[in-house]
């Protein structure tokens, strides 16, 4: 399924992947997150790239908690930075989305996010194509939303595919 590009400019609510700084979670220092990226083999400005990336997520997207180099954790979503992806190009890399029974997967410029919790999510600076793997319960509809509230597209379980993201601003995965 690919969704048609609009010609309008996104206008961004959130920073939810643009680059700012954050304080990392306080049960794991920013520095063993790092140990931890340049132990898997990062260069230095790689693993500085992918804190900034996993922190521009935590700004965007308050209460979050990072609990690795790449994983931030929230009630109902958990979002995994892939930490080699160009994100500012707006190109996604071809993940493959590991989507369990129940959740709806999006992919977006590099980060992978799993929505297991049924609430409106609020995002902003979503831009560019990804995949997305709607594994619910057969039948189950996840809408995604216009800047104004009205429902853009939806996608009834099992579906995958891929999506243009501009300009989705909410979505409820149920």
């Amino acid at each position: 399924m690919k969704i048609a590009k609009p010609a309008a400019t996104l206008f961004a609510v959130t920073a939810l992947l643009a680059g700012s700084t954050a304080v990392a979670s306080a049960a794991t220092p920013a520095s063993d997150f790092r140990a931890e990226a340049l132990s898997d083999g990062l260069t230095s400005a790689q693993a500085d790239s992918l804190q900034k990336r996993v922190d521009a997520v935590l700004d965007g997207q308050p209460g979050g908690r990072q609990v690795s180099a790449t994983k931030v954790e929230y009630d109902g979503l958990t979002v995994t930075v892939d930490p080699r992806s160009k994100s500012s190009t707006g190109k996604t890399t071809k993940a493959n989305l590991a989507c369990g029974y129940g959740h709806l997967c999006i992919t977006v410029r590099g980060a992978n996010f799993d929505f297991y919790k049924c609430q409106k999510w609020n995002v902003s600076n979503w831009y560019g194509d990804g995949t997305f793997e709607n594994n619910q319960t057969p039948g189950t509809v996840a809408r995604f939303y216009n800047q104004d509230g009205s429902e853009r597209w939806h996608s009834v379980a099992y579906q995958k595919g891929t999506a243009t993201w501009d300009p989705i601003y909410s979505l409820r995965p149920c």
